[in-house]
């Protein structure tokens, strides 16, 4: 009874604003019916052809070098730097690309995942009557539903749902969310509907239900954000431009007008950073799409201007995919501190995030422990009691930095609008800054008109509304059957492969080794609970990968998904990867540790490994210290005051359990604080005293203990006839 009479006040509430804007909507409804062939128009109208094997790294280094002059020169393999990339080569222009770092190692790679309008936008847009930011939500909704066309197999709609726990609030946020589906109009994913408070707990199980008086569902859009970076810098390799990873802009070249005496950009100083060779690139324009870095590349050109960048942190954490439901998102409209927290399924695990703080501009960003902590702390508001959020939980944690466009004076990157700017310089250099990942297609189109006006190339019109990227003609969502029919794949790992390389799925599967199994019949997996298969590691040589830390972070996601599962795979990836690549011993010590130090830093394994490491008081009580030290001596039989594998494997061969020398030093290693080789019993109950906090959440000594303990005490005393003794 009471959520009809919210609901009729909702009616009476919203009413009036969705009938003012039905005329509009009206107006804009002819339009549905056209059909949404833009990607085959746009395809048709192409006069550049379409390479269909990717040139070699060597090969797009030489022509980086070797060119005489291209027209465009893009400096950033970014989202937005490899948009600019396709944009340029499909209107026929001689395109080049450099990236300093791997593509999508910065920013793009560390986003929410999210394509969207920004609701949080559109409600500052109305509150303060902001046309600016209504126009920026209204693109990047264009922009939403044409990069779910175009890579159909990296991107899906996802349901959002927006628990209300006071009445009030029920008409307020139904009318801004229809508000969202009228400014999408005809790029409505899927119109936006209320639930009564069980329908929401049914689909949202986890949620609190103390005081929910129902919820609202919306649809963004959801795609795996560095492969999706990696398919449109793919999609401008294979239309012919020159794209390179690690190959950093040393300095940028300049000539000067014998007349005039006026100085313009003409190209880059460019280094291999894996090899050390300098070489120059000469092009008619230089972009600037560096992202955090835009200032640096600003100043090479004129040391003098002033910045226009001002980074903000924003902080994700990934837990298990059992805290949310498989396809159903939650928004906090309104944390403790007034920010918007996302809590949404990914790659069949959870993620939370972000945060907002000003921070400083650094290619290896560094999530903080605060940060972690207020994202779980926000997460338990809206989750049910009965569902305990460990930090020990957290699989993994990274953090992004936005690079937002401001006032250099101002401190509050909360309030900044999330839009760009495109800026030419007195010597030509054209900067693309600010800006969202879902509309990295339009800041492309926008900047290349600019160039192009700028420098007088001749150029078509943009040909990439419609365009399909990489892998994304040919998809379908029953193509991974073809997958488990044709090469005998898991069903699991087949689905894994159709939604990251689409079409291209076939390409791996035909590099899947022969697992010698009845089934699968071919693909040997990397770590056994992800579907990540050896044969991806193969083929991510093929797209550009030069390092493990490319393998693990960017071709597949695992460093995202599970540091630990990442930390397993590497010693597999490292050894793939120098067989293919001729690496010598020493050479694959140091991936090796490159790969761990990248996990430990920035993929959050340094605060997980620290949870047990900070817990120095023993906080359990008298009965748990007793019965924790009897778990202790049923594997120290020697009363040593310590345990080493040794010890944990004689237990264990006792109850029929056998796990490898190395597995065991690891799962030790895990527990042993002072690194001596062996487990203290304080060590011991340091680490259970972690566990019942909830700061440790998953170690495999403990579980192993504790199964070797039940085991042993319900097998009982073994009779005298079954001993073979008594007379």
């Amino acid at each position: 009874m009471a959520f009809r009479k919210a609901l009729r006040r909702t009616a009476i509430v919203g009413g009036g604003t969705v009938a003012a804007a039905f005329g509009v909507s009206q107006l804009m409804e002819y339009r549905r019916a056209q059909p949404g062939l833009a990607h085959v128009s746009a395809e048709a109208e192409l006069k550049v052809p379409y390479a269909d094997e990717l040139p070699t790294r060597a090969a797009q280094l030489a022509a980086l070098s070797d060119t005489e002059e291209f027209d465009v020169l893009v400096v950033g393999g970014g989202a937005t730097g490899a948009g600019c990339a396709l944009d340029a080569v499909t209107r026929n222009l001689k395109t080049a690309l450099v990236e300093r770092s791997d593509f999508s190692s910065g920013t793009s790679s560390r986003s929410t995942k999210l394509i969207h309008g920004g609701v949080r936008y559109l409600q500052k847009a109305i509150m303060k009557l902001d046309y600016e930011q209504y126009m920026m939500v209204k693109e990047a909704l264009h922009e939403r539903a044409n990069l779910l066309e175009i890579a159909p197999h990296l991107s899906a709609p996802l349901p959002i749902m927006l628990p209300v726990y006071k009445w009030w609030q029920l008409p307020y946020y139904w009318a801004g969310i229809k508000m969202y589906d009228l400014v999408a109009g005809i790029h409505c994913l899927k119109s936006s509907y209320i639930l009564s408070k069980s329908k929401a707990l049914e689909l949202f199980p986890m949620l609190k239900k103390d005081k929910l008086v129902g919820a609202i569902v919306y649809y963004d859009g959801q795609h795996n954000d560095a492969r999706m970076n990696l398919a449109i810098a793919l999609s401008a390799a294979r239309y012919g431009a020159a794209v390179a990873n690690y190959t950093e802009v040393v300095h940028l070249l300049k000539s000067k007008d014998p007349q005039t005496g006026r100085e313009a950009v003409c190209g880059a100083r460019c280094r291999d950073v894996i090899t050390g060779r300098e070489f120059d690139v000469k092009a008619k324009c230089v972009i600037n799409a560096t992202g955090p870095f835009t200032d640096s590349l600003r100043k090479m050109d004129n040391q003098e201007t002033a910045n226009i960048c001002q980074p903000s942190a924003g902080v994700h954490i990934v837990i298990p995919g059992y805290y949310s439901p498989d396809n159903m998102g939650l928004l906090d409209p309104a944390t403790s501190d007034g920010r918007v927290i996302f809590f949404l399924p990914w790659e069949k695990m959870t993620i939370a995030g972000t945060t907002d703080s000003p921070t400083k501009v650094t290619a290896h960003p560094i999530p903080g422990e605060d940060d972690i902590n207020f994202i779980l702390t926000e997460v338990r508001n809206y989750l049910s009691p009965d569902v305990e959020v460990r930090r020990g939980d957290v699989l993994a944690a990274w953090s992004g930095i936005r690079p937002l466009v401001t006032d250099p004076n101002s401190k509050d990157t909360q309030s900044i609008c999330r839009n760009h700017i495109v800026s030419i310089s007195d010597s030509g250099l054209v900067t693309i800054a600010g800006g969202k990942w879902t509309t990295y297609r339009s800041m492309a189109e926008e900047t290349l008109d600019a160039a192009i006006k700028a420098h007088g190339l001749i150029a078509e019109p943009c040909k990439t509304v419609g365009l399909m990227l990489e892998g994304g003609k040919g998809w379908a969502p029953t193509l991974y059957i073809r997958l488990v029919q044709d090469y005998g794949l898991e069903q699991e790992v087949a689905q894994h492969l159709a939604s990251t390389y689409g079409a291209k799925a076939f390409d791996v599967a035909k590099m899947a080794q022969v697992t010698g199994q009845r089934w699968p019949i071919v693909g040997k997996r990397l770590v056994s609970e992800f579907p990540y298969i050896e044969a991806e590691v193969l083929y991510a040589i093929k797209e550009y990968a030069c390092t493990a830390i490319d393998v693990i972070a960017r071709r597949t996601r695992l460093g995202f998904l599970n540091v630990q599962a990442a930390d397993e795979a590497l010693p597999c990836i490292v050894q793939i990867m120098a067989k293919e690549l001729g690496w010598s011993q020493e050479k694959k010590t140091e991936e090796l540790d490159a790969a761990k130090k990248f996990l430990y830093h920035e993929m959050g394994y340094r605060s997980r490994s620290e949870q047990l490491t900070k817990t120095s008081e023993i906080n359990l009580d008298y009965q748990e210290v007793v019965r924790y030290k009897k778990r202790f001596h049923k594997f120290d039989k020697e009363s040593k005051g310590f345990i080493t594998t040794v010890d944990v494997q004689r237990v264990l061969e006792s109850i029929n359990v056998h796990i490898g020398e190395n597995a065991l030093h690891e799962i030790l290693n895990e527990v042993d604080l002072n690194k001596n080789g062996q487990v203290e019993i304080d060590e011991f109950l340091q680490l259970m005293s972690a566990v019942k906090k909830g700061q440790v959440s998953d170690s495999r000594l403990a579980i192993l203990m504790k199964t070797a303990e039940e085991t042993l005490e319900t097998r009982g005393p073994v009779s005298v006839d079954r001993s073979g003794g008594g007379v």
